[in-house]
């Protein structure tokens, strides 16, 4: 046994279907945007997170946490710009 575990053996197990090397989860091929979405990458989101860095450079400054408040605020812009650079609906 030891002979075994000293060549770095192991054994070969069969993965299970779908399963990939880095553990996410299986890559799905062909699928379509969901309909009804106006913008497919997330354009409701940019708005949100705009919002939420914000909000968290706020609170990063109220701390004096200046490195954490800079990294939001940079955050923040851009979203910012990501927002501005969509259509108006």
């Amino acid at each position: 046994m030891n002979e075994i575990r000293n060549k770095n053996f192991r054994a070969n197990r069969p993965r299970p279907p779908g399963d990939r090397r880095n553990g996410g989860p299986p890559k799905r091929q062909g699928q379509r945007p969901a309909q009804g979405r106006q913008h497919g990458n997330g354009s409701g989101n940019a708005q949100r997170n705009y919002e939420r860095y914000l909000a968290l450079a706020r609170e990063a400054a109220l701390s004096g946490d200046n490195v954490e408040m800079e990294n939001c605020y940079q955050h923040a812009e851009h979203y910012f710009r990501v927002m501005k650079e969509r259509p108006a609906d």
